[in-house]
Order: structure tokens, then sequence, then C-alpha cells
């Protein structure tokens, strides 16, 4: 996990349980509590949990969701965006479709049912942790593809440069680059701005000798 900082202390979390009315979550609420973080049970009332993680503190919430409940996604064809926070699955029927459906719903960790305190530490360990670095990589991916959008701007940039002043490509992007750099700005996202502030002079026309 190069450059993402590994958590190993949950205090000040608070976890929100999806699972079942009847479901045992005495020992998980009870090490949950042992750890420091606080705790939400939401209990379905219809078929579907009602929770929305998009409303939740990014860097505070967990959601521990019950597998063996008809979670949102689950008829999806293919694994959904990481959710914002971490999401850990209990696990009790280990039937391919159930995995699905919590690896749909977001799944970066997995707790065995029935629930023993000794084993809850490492599975919030391996959620929170591994939720963290899949969304780093996301988003290095998110600023390389912003970056590899921005290069046409740098071309379109380099030849109004060459075409206006008479520089070669190797010139005109070293002028580009100590303008950025004093600008403060990224080159692609200076560039951008320029090639949007000046538009582009047309190139003079060639005249072409008609022989009598």
């Amino acid at each position: 996990m190069t450059g993402t900082r590994l958590i190993q202390n949950f205090s000040g979390m608070q976890a929100h349980l999806i699972v079942a009315p009847h479901t045992a979550t005495d020992t998980l609420v009870t090490t949950l509590l042992k750890l420091g973080l606080s705790v939400a049970s939401v209990r379905p009332t219809g078929e579907t949990p009602r929770l929305d993680p998009a409303g939740l503190e990014s860097e505070r919430a967990l959601v521990i969701v019950d597998g063996d409940l008809p979670l949102p996604g689950m008829a999806a064809s293919g694994v959904r965006d990481l959710p914002p926070v971490p999401v850990l699955g209990l696990v009790g029927v280990e039937a391919p479709s159930r995995l699905k459906g919590l690896l749909q719903f977001g799944a970066t960790g997995l707790l065995r049912k029935p629930i023993h305190g000794a084993s809850v530490y490492a599975a919030l360990y391996l959620t929170v942790n591994e939720h963290g670095r899949r969304r780093a990589l996301e988003e290095q991916l998110a600023r390389h593809e912003e970056r590899r959008r921005g290069r046409r701007h740098v071309v379109k940039a380099i030849l109004r440069l060459m075409q206006e002043r008479g520089l070669d490509d190797d010139a005109a992007f070293e002028l580009l680059r100590r303008d950025s750099m004093r600008a403060r700005v990224p080159l692609e996202q200076y560039c951008e701005a320029l090639v949007q502030a000046r538009p582009a002079v047309p190139a003079p026309a060639r005249r072409i000798a008609l022989s009598e």
C-alpha cells in the first residue's frame, strides 16, 4: 500500500449494521464497542435494506452488511464502483450468488457467521485498508486520465507558438513549461487556458502562380 496510510486504530468510527431483525449480533456489537466504534443498527423493514452510503461520513463511517439479505445490486451484471465508505460483509451461506451480491455492494472484507470476537479486528483491518488502497488507486487513475485528456491542449499550444513565434517544437514546449511553472499551475491546465483565451490565427494561404 505504497503512499496509503494504514489504519490500525478504529476508535471514533461508526459502524452501520445492516442485518435481518433476528440475526445474532451481540458478539459483533460488543467487540466493536471494545474497539472504540459506535454502532448504529439498520433493520430492514422490507425486502431491501435502506441505507445510502453517499450520505455517510467518508472518513468515519463503516457499513457491515449481512450477505444473506437481498442486497441492492445483487441482480446487476457487473461489479459496481467502489462505495464511498468501507463495507464489511457477513457471510453465512457461501453460495456464489451471495458472495457476488456482497462484491457488487462494494465489500472489501468478509466475516464468517457465527461471529467470534477474535476475528473481528482482522476483518476490520483488511476491510478498511483495502478500501483505502483501492480508493487511492482510483484517484491516481483519475488524475492520469485528466492529464491524458489535457495533452491535446499541450499539442495545440505548442503548434500555436510555433506558428506565432517561429519556434521549433522543443523551444515551444520549454517556453510553455517555464510559463506554467511561473504561474504555478499544471502544464496541461495552463495550455488549456492559453488555447481557450486566444483563438487560433489562420495560417496564411499559399499563393498559387498560374502559368500563362
